[in-house]
């Protein structure tokens, strides 16, 4: 099986491209916007400012039975947003629709397209879309290119992941980086972290991935992949402190997120992943917490 991941040099691509080569008898390709470093060994696409026949053409030569778009952006310019998450999942429908009309099209998408839930209750597929801000209203202008393609294509909505290897983009990377730069007695100046997020392993993602390359037949359209559980922010940065060994402060008084207050709570109703994939979160929050401490533990140690 010939699998295409775009985007594998990224938190959610990498673990996915991994988690992928572990199926038997698959053939993967790391596509990105660099060119890989051995000439022939990758596929290089940077789908925010490729043009359609170009893309299509490497498409037909590689001549995937799946691709797996982890490619996007969380932050910069409207531009690059826009660029990155609306029209590169266009440009990419379209693309394998003339050149690979036959492979499924697994793409990510992302929690924020949902923006805040009427009180605390669980987003389910079914529910509207109202995203907050730029990031979240083009993740769901991708989302909509793909679902309303004609390909063989799901979305899986991925919640807030975590674990090893997590960017400082992300509120994990952002406390792990802030803990190592503090020291065991110093003081991690963030914002409030009374907001409930669904935190999910990056590794349960990419088994969720896994599984919507390889399940039979017709898939739903979109898929929440989320723990399932609403856990505060709070518990997240107490829980890295506990792996890193903090005996410092955490002072909520910092600069946090500006879409946390709009979003005070939320969580993925993941029924559909249960029955559609199979699929539920098999890591708890410790583990992995403390495997993304102990990776960023080492990526800080001085080279030998």
């Amino acid at each position: 099986m010939r699998i295409l991941v775009l985007g594998a040099g990224g938190f959610l691509g990498g673990h996915t491209a991994r988690r992928l080569r572990a199926l038997p008898g698959a053939r993967v390709t790391d596509g990105g916007r660099t060119p890989a470093r051995t000439p022939g060994d990758g596929f290089t696409a940077d789908l925010a400012t490729a043009d359609g026949p170009g893309l299509a053409d490497a498409l037909r030569a590689l001549a995937p039975d799946a691709v797996v778009n982890c490619a996007g952006a969380t932050g910069g310019s409207p531009l690059h947003l826009a660029g990155a998450n609306a029209r590169g999942p266009a440009l990419l429908s379209e693309a394998l629709q003339a050149a690979a009309p036959g492979a499924r099209l697994v793409h990510l998408g992302s929690a924020a397209e949902y923006g805040a839930p009427d009180g605390p209750r669980p987003s389910a597929e079914c529910d509207p879309a109202r995203p907050l801000g730029l990031y979240g209203a083009t993740k769901l202008a991708g989302t909509l290119a793909v679902t309303e393609s004609p390909l063989d294509a799901v979305v899986l909505r991925v919640f807030n992941p975590v674990g090893p290897y997590a960017p400082e983009a992300t509120l994990p990377g952002r406390l792990a980086a802030e803990l190592r730069r503090a020291g065991p007695d110093g003081t991690v100046a963030v914002g409030d972290l009374s907001a409930c997020r669904d935190f999910v392993d990056a590794r349960d993602v990419a088994d969720a991935v896994a599984r919507a390359v390889t399940a039979p037949g017709p898939l739903p359209r979109l898929i929440n992949i989320g723990s399932g559980t609403a856990r505060p922010a709070r518990a997240l940065a107490e829980g890295l402190a506990r792996a890193a060994g903090f005996r410092g402060r955490v002072d909520e008084g910092g600069h946090g997120s500006r879409r946390s207050p709009a979003v005070p709570w939320q969580q993925a109703d993941i029924t559909t992943a249960r029955t559609a994939l199979g699929w539920t979160p098999r890591r708890p929050l410790d583990d992995s917490l403390a495997d993304l401490w102990a990776a960023h533990d080492r990526s800080a140690e001085p080279a030998r």
